[in-house]
């Protein structure tokens, strides 16, 4: 057992003896050993009992921990591992410079000089029993036993059914303990620390209760460390006098104790101790009978264990990576539905070419049929295919999205359909494309009428067949994938001119959806701009006050050519801009916004008074405004933002 003192800090001279295998030591409450100086981490260290020695093993703690063994010191740090075995007489030091805390370590035997009465290493624990071959009940109890360990699905089920099983195949039994060995990758450890795994008593029952037993039994050391260090299963009869007078044996009254180790190749995964502790009858004791057919349990037990474990950890690695998806899913969904704790992409528009591309959205979601997006550079064609699918039943599943003018040729192939080991120079592993990624989602193809003539043909046959086939693969793979593709171009003159192969623009051009540009809705300039002045307000932790009137009919004047994109960086500038609280004025839009960009040099008046050159300038606005609507009064009067009689007033007034 093992012995901490205080020999410098706060809590000078106080001792512990502690009972568990697993001493934990920092200053948070609930610790083992609570220090309470300031400069010891809340969990900083832990000393583990890992079968044959102590071994300290440093929580990552801030400063430090360390081992004085004489005139040497062991720091346990990255660079020399993070944990050490202890021996009798060390001082473990925790913290750093003069701000620091000693414990003193004392180790003492438990007088385990086992006299046993037998002893069986691994090596003969195989599934054979002669002493079952003579015992036709011990033999049906053998198989029922194992049939309940094999029919165990969880590691808490595994362990009560190893019990149970014992009280069968041991009758004189009363107690049963099963120790195991802390699972490092369970606990979230990182590999490499197996030596400071402790052994932990798990679960104890008691023959004639159902329930697993209210207080802990404590384990029978000298029989346990004799089984772990030496890798074999131990039975002593009258184990007060033949294993030696140990605290435990003594605390327990324990007559005779079984000892049998649960094992993974060179590993011990535990021990299962089986305890008669009746003073009557005098001869319930354990004999090597018993060894040999426990050893035949253990021996299923160990694998079924080990089993158990491995699901369990499996499980836990599913479970967290189905959190981690789902927020990664949730955290893109909300990317492309602008934030602020949407459920969904936020198409913003109230004009009526926007109703138009809603109500249209609403008929084609729930539907398989391939959806082209048709629409200028920045007017949010992916914003709509996103809307495709969060809109529909496939929401649940991934939204992949692919720019086919960001790739080249053999690269956007490999990207779309995958590829095997060994297809291609650099290809050193198996790829899944995104057709795969995307089964039972949605996938995004962004400027597809840039993707290369020999692509198409493979696109073609997904649509057609539902298949696709990686590079360097010899058989397709079936796929349920819709397939959402986007243009800036005229679909029907890339055809025309033998850029895009004709049958798949007419697999394409299933349900097309036109989004209008931003100078064909200039009423939702407004809505969209406000959406984006919040966004980056929030984003930079910057309040604004909103849009003066001049600022707003500025932006609704501009045309806007790179549509919704432009729009949302000019007003990602004017929020770095304004001051905190402050309005948009017209002066922080750019030039170009203010229409005034280059405007002085394309009108050139001539010199003379102010009036006369405004009103040069306004007689050159005046008709750049019916040029651009081909001489249409009403719509000039509306992109100058006067009526049709204040047009026609100032037509007259400059003679035109």
């Amino acid at each position: 057992m093992i012995v901490l003192e205080v020999t410098r800090g706060e809590r000078l001279g106080e001792k512990l003896e502690p009972a568990s295998d697993v001493v934990r030591i920092g200053r948070a409450e609930g610790n083992d050993l609570v220090v309470p100086d300031t400069h010891v981490s809340s969990e900083h260290a832990k000393i583990v009992y890992a079968g044959d020695r102590y071994v300290l093993v440093d929580q990552r703690s801030t400063n430090g921990t360390a081992i004085l063994r004489g005139t040497e010191r062991v720091t346990l740090d990255d660079a020399n591992g993070r944990e050490a075995g202890l021996e009798n007489g060390d001082v473990i030091e925790l913290g750093s410079q003069d701000r620091i805390v000693h414990l003193a370590v004392t180790i003492k035997d438990d007088a385990d000089d086992a006299r046993v009465f037998a002893v069986k290493k691994i090596a003969e624990l195989v599934p054979q029993a002669t002493i079952v071959e003579k015992d036709a009940n011990r033999l049906r109890a053998l198989y029922e036993a194992q049939k309940r360990v094999g029919a165990a699905q969880d590691l808490s089920e595994v362990l009560v059914a190893v019990c149970e099983s014992s009280f069968d195949l041991v009758p004189h039994a009363t107690h049963v303990t099963i120790v195991l060995r802390d699972d490092d990758d369970e606990a979230g450890r990182p590999s490499g620390t197996s030596a400071a795994a402790g052994y932990v008593p798990v679960l104890t029952r008691v023959r004639g209760q159902e329930a697993p037993s209210s207080s802990p039994i404590p384990i029978t050391r000298s029989v346990f460390r004799k089984v772990v260090s030496e890798r074999a299963a131990v039975v002593a009869a009258d184990a007060q006098t033949e294993v030696g007078r140990s605290e435990s044996l003594m605390g327990a009254q324990i007559r005779s104790t079984l000892g049998i180790p649960l094992w993974k190749g060179e590993e011990i995964l535990g021990v299962i101790q089986v305890d008669n502790r009746a003073s009557h009858p005098p001869g319930g004791v354990l004999t090597s009978g018993d060894l040999e057919i426990m050893a035949v349990l253990a021996h299923n037990a160990s694998l079924a264990v080990a089993n158990a474990r491995l699901v369990k950890r499996l499980r836990a690695a599913e479970d967290r990576l189905k959190k981690e998806n789902a927020f990664l899913k949730g955290r893109e969904q909300e990317r492309r539905a602008g934030g602020r704790g949407a459920t969904q992409p936020e198409i913003i528009g109230a004009s009526n070419p926007m109703k138009h591309l809603l109500g249209q959205l609403e008929k084609v979601v729930n539907t398989r049929v391939t959806v082209l997006i048709e629409g200028e550079t920045g007017v949010g064609k992916e914003l709509v295919a996103a809307s495709v699918h969060y809109r529909s039943n496939r929401k649940d599943r991934l939204f992949v999205g692919q720019n086919c003018a960001a790739m080249p040729e053999t690269l956007l192939e490999s990207e779309l359909f995958g590829h095997k080991k060994g297809s291609f120079t650099g290809a050193h592993e198996d790829k899944k494309g995104l057709f795969e990624i995307a089964d039972g989602g949605t996938l995004f193809l962004d400027e597809v009428t840039e993707m290369p003539i020999s692509l198409q043909s493979k696109l073609l046959r997904v649509l057609q067949e539902g298949e696709v086939r990686p590079i360097g693969a010899t058989q397709e793979k079936k796929v349920n994938v819709r397939i959402v593709a986007a243009t800036n171009r005229n679909l029907e003159k890339e055809v025309a001119e033998g850029r895009f192969r004709e049958d798949l623009y007419y697999r394409l051009k299933v349900f097309p959806l036109r989004v209008p540009p931003l100078r064909e809705r200039r009423e939702d300039i407004p809505l969209i701009a406000e959406h984006f002045l919040h966004r980056f307000a929030n984003e930079f932790g910057k309040p604004s006050a909103g849009f003066s009137q001049q600022a707003m009919e500025l932006l609704q004047g501009y045309d806007w050519p790179g549509n919704v994109r432009e729009l949302q960086n000019e007003i990602q500038r004017l929020v770095i801009q304004v001051d905190p609280g402050g309005f948009v004025t017209p002066d922080m839009l750019s030039p170009r916004v203010r229409q005034v960009e280059g405007m002085i040099e394309r009108v050139r008046p001539t010199k003379g008074t102010l009036k006369e050159m405004m009103d040069q300038v306004e007689r050159w606005l005046l008709i750049e405004a019916l040029r651009e609507h081909q001489n249409n009064k009403t719509a000039a009067a509306k992109n100058l933002g006067i009526t049709r009689e204040g047009l026609h007033k100032k037509l007259r007034s400059f003679g035109l």
